[in-house]
Order: C-alpha cells, then sequence, then structure tokens
C-alpha cells in the first residue's frame, strides 16, 4: 500500500476511536511527509531537533510538530518558534529550558511528561513518584510558559499483550490519578500518548489518546550503517 493509503487506512481506524494519530517521520524524506500531508494528515512526530527543524521551514506551514524523542536543553531554542507538543519532556531542568524558550518566543508550548512504565533498561523518563514530586515543586509552579497537557509513556518492546496491556493500564490509572490531584479543573490536561506501530491497538484499549505510528506508514527505516 501506497503512503497515502497508509494515512487514509490509520487516520479511519485511529480518529473513529476518538485517537490523534501522529504520524512519526523521522529520517524521511520530505517528498514522503508531503504525500502522507496530501492524504490530509497534519501532525507529524520527529525525534531529531536538526531534521525537524529543517522540514519545518520547507514543509508546509500549517504541519503541526511534535518532538516525540529524547530532547536535550540546549536544542530547545531551535524548535521553541513553532513545535505544538514537545512529547518527552523527562527532568524539571528541560522544562525549566523550554518555558525559558517559550517565553523569549511569546509563546506557551505545552508538554507531556514522559513516564517510565516499561520493563527494561530505558534511559527516559520519570517514575510515578518524581511525577508527583514535579507537579508539588515551587520550581514548576513558577514557570509561566509552559503546560502539561498529559502523560507520555512508551511500553516494553514486546509481543506479550498481556504485559503490554498492564503497563498501558497502569498509565492510565496513574494518569487518571494525576488529573485528579493536579489538573482538576484543567480541559487541557487531556492527552495520554502511547502506543506505537506494534502496539497501538491495545494501548488504544487501555484509553490512549494519541498514537505514533511510523513504519507501518512509511515502511521500514534505512538500517543504520
Amino acid at each position: 500500500m501506497s503512503i497515502a493509503e497508509n494515512i487514509k487506512k490509520y487516520k479511519n481506524e485511529v480518529e473513529g476511536e476518538g485517537v490523534t494519530l501522529i504520524a512519526v517521520s523521522k529520517t524521511k524524506p520530505k517528498e514522503d511527509i508531503l504525500e502522507a500531508y496530501e492524504a490530509g494528515q497534519r501532525i507529524f512526530g520527529e525525534n531529531q531537533v536538526q531534521e525537524m527543524c529543517e522540514k519545518q521551514t520547507e514543509l508546509p506551514k500549517d504541519i503541526r510538530w511534535h518532538l516525540i524523542g529524547h530532547l536535550q536543553s540546549n536544542k530547545v531554542k531551535y524548535i521553541a518558534p513553532f513545535v505544538e507538543l514537545i512529547h518527552g519532556v523527562d527532568s524539571l531542568k528541560l522544562l525549566q529550558e523550554i518555558n525559558k524558550q517559550a517565553a523569549k518566543n511569546n509563546r506557551i508550548i505545552d508538554c507531556l511528561l514522559q513516564v517510565y512504565i516499561a520493563d527494561e533498561e530505558t534511559k527516559f523518563g520519570l517514575d510515578f513518584d518524581e511525577v508527583i514530586e514535579l507537579l508539588r515543586s515551587e520550581e514548576y509552579l513558577s514557570l509561566k510558559n509552559v503546560k502539561i497537557t498529559g502523560l507520555m509513556g512508551i511500553a516494553t518492546n514486546t509481543k506479550n499483550e498481556k504485559q503490554l496491556s498492564i503497563e498501558f493500564n497502569e498509565m492510565k490509572v496513574f494518569f487518571d490519578g494525576i488529573k485528579l490531584s493536579f489538573f482538576r479543573k484543567e480541559e487541557t490536561f487531556k492527552e495520554l500518548s502511547m502506543g506505537m506501530s506494534a502496539d497501538y491497538k491495545i494501548a488504544i484499549e487501555e484509553g490512549s489518546t494519541m498514537v505514533r505510528i511510523g513504519s507501518s506508514i512509511f515502511g521500514g527505516r534505512p538500517a543504520k550503517v
């Protein structure tokens, strides 16, 4: 199937469930993104700042760019003028830098806190206690140019569907608790970004509001040399 056909298939399936589709276009050429764009897709996810900035300058201006990978503090300034949502905020230090750069651009930048839910040694993500500690901190409460609109989690890379369901379910229960404790009156806290090409169906069943799908839309990525 073509990229356009894949986009239509996933948009029908995912958005029919009330879930936002993020087309993960990292490493993909602009021609592929344009094909997806012309099929109606507007939200694209990138994980490399330089690549995202280059694409943003050369592609249609109504594309909504999401930064989905690990973000280093010293790179925030490059995406602050245009990024719509930063998925992987995994420290107060990073949040403070996003706030600083957002203020310079007279913007409020939406962010998701990345929560560590996988049963494997990945490098990034806050554990449940750290999320609560961050949201209670005076430093966080003083930030005026960032808005936490939800949480993001990456499940274990496994074909064990039961394990995936448990991890996604734990994330949803935690999300609901955080909403109740810290964001009860804020309608903007509503996003639970979890699920990728291999596990998005289980993620949606467990309450995901955003799925990040790349290889199933654009095809596999070239092997790293």
